[in-house]
């Protein structure tokens, strides 16, 4: 493996760490309606379990309440039972047309603990790309052990992997705030 390659990869299994702390704080309940807090609830669609979003139309009437709206008129009562045995811990509203879910403010209790949660996921994430950060900075040692490269190589090459670790926890952080300041706010 070349040094270059060792490098792309690092860069890129950081960044799929933060993507993905990215992705798992979008299914996070705040006060405000949001779809992506359904990707977690499967329904059992002809046999398959299914994503909500692939089987409904789902669409934020109001900045706290969701409409779902089947493609499937027989499909509403099958979605209003998975989402009433989700952890969402939101009762649907059937309407006959679609299935209407009111997200209600947070407690300050409740806030506090979608912030640890927040604090624990970033940590998860950090963890991740110090994981990587010493799977690279081993590659290298294997790669001068071999004698393919010389150990200032190394040392310069363990900066760059330093650089790219303090870039993806730096944006690991911005993301957990950003998260934090919309949980906190009222």
């Amino acid at each position: 493996m070349a040094i270059q390659d060792i490098l792309t990869d690092a860069e890129h299994r950081m960044h799929a760490a933060v993507e993905a702390m990215k992705h798992d704080f979008s299914t996070y309940r705040t006060g405000r309606a949001s779809p992506a807090v359904l990707e977690r609830v499967h329904v059992e669609y002809y046999g398959t379990e299914t994503p909500i979003s692939q089987i409904a139309n789902v669409s934020i009437p109001e900045p706290r309440q969701l409409l779902i709206q089947p493609y499937e008129k027989n499909m509403i009562a099958v979605i209003e039972r998975a989402i009433m045995k989700s952890d969402l811990g939101i009762n649907p509203m059937n309407d006959g047309s679609g299935i209407r879910l009111t997200f209600p403010q947070m407690t300050e209790d409740r806030r506090k603990e979608m912030v640890k949660l927040v604090h624990t996921r970033t940590e998860q994430a950090k963890v991740a790309v110090r994981n990587v950060r010493r799977d690279a900075i081993e590659h290298l040692k294997a790669l001068e052990k071999k004698k393919e490269i010389t150990e200032d190589d190394v040392k310069g090459n363990e900066t760059k992997v330093q650089k790219l670790t303090d870039q993806a926890i730096a944006q690991a952080d911005d993301l957990s705030k950003k998260k934090e300041a919309e949980l906190m706010s009222v």
